[in-house]
């Protein structure tokens, strides 16, 4: 059975709106959805480390046709990505939190622990400021990854500005080591989560997975 691996964003979980999303759009034709908890060590001591240790860990076992990842776990997606290398599956990234940098920290209230609300758990719980200090140093995205990628993002997302990330698109294309085969999506009018857009995520992640077998297709031919 062909798998994708989703991984979540932060405060939320494997049980996800956009794992709905996938599973009803890929099921039907034989696909596997794998979803690994990414609330790790716990999401009062969330690590980002531990996320793409975790992340890592699935996508060695599940050796899926691509790594589907939403906001930070788009993060963990490109950071697995850099350490499979060009062999690696392709990226489909939503809404992903691309070009933050400091800023996870400039915004901090005061104190520790904080309080974040939790999609997964439908409330609020506490999270250690170290967690945000972390992000701040976290370099992934930077460049672009070692395999295509598409990205999927709505014009009106109040989370990640749509600005800054088609900025770090337009600056991985200046860069002239986007892979052959990646694409973005601007979805008008589409919010951070998109859940209401799952034509445009499915047809994102169904072209990526086309171009990549064919572009893979014909190196492998011509090898």
């Amino acid at each position: 059975m062909p798998a994708l691996v989703y991984l979540h964003g932060l405060a939320s979980s494997p049980r996800g709106r956009k794992v709905a999303v996938l599973t009803k759009r890929f099921s039907p034709d034989g696909w596997e959805v794998v979803a690994p908890d990414l609330n790790v060590p716990s999401f009062a001591r969330l690590s980002f480390a531990a996320i793409v240790e975790r992340a890592r860990a699935a996508v060695v076992a599940a050796r899926p046709a691509a790594v589907v990842g939403s906001s930070l776990g788009a993060l963990a997606a490109l950071a697995v990505a850099d350490g499979e290398g060009p062999d690696g599956p392709p990226l489909l990234l939503i809404a992903p939190a691309l070009g933050f940098g400091a800023r996870w920290k400039e915004k901090l209230p005061q104190g520790d622990p904080l309080t974040l609300f939790h999609h997964g758990e439908e409330r609020d719980l506490p999270i250690h400021r170290a967690f945000f200090l972390e992000m701040a140093s976290v370099r992934a995205g930077e460049a672009p990854p070692p395999v295509p990628v598409a990205v999927v993002m709505g014009t009106d997302d109040a989370s990640v500005p749509f600005d800054q990330v088609r900025g770090t698109w337009g600056a991985w294309e200046a860069s002239g080591e986007l892979v052959p085969g990646s694409r973005f999506h601007a979805v008008p009018g589409g919010d951070h989560g998109l859940v209401e857009r799952g034509d445009a995520i499915e047809a994102a992640l169904r072209g990526l997975l086309r171009r990549t077998a064919t572009t893979r297709g014909t190196h492998e031919g011509a090898a």
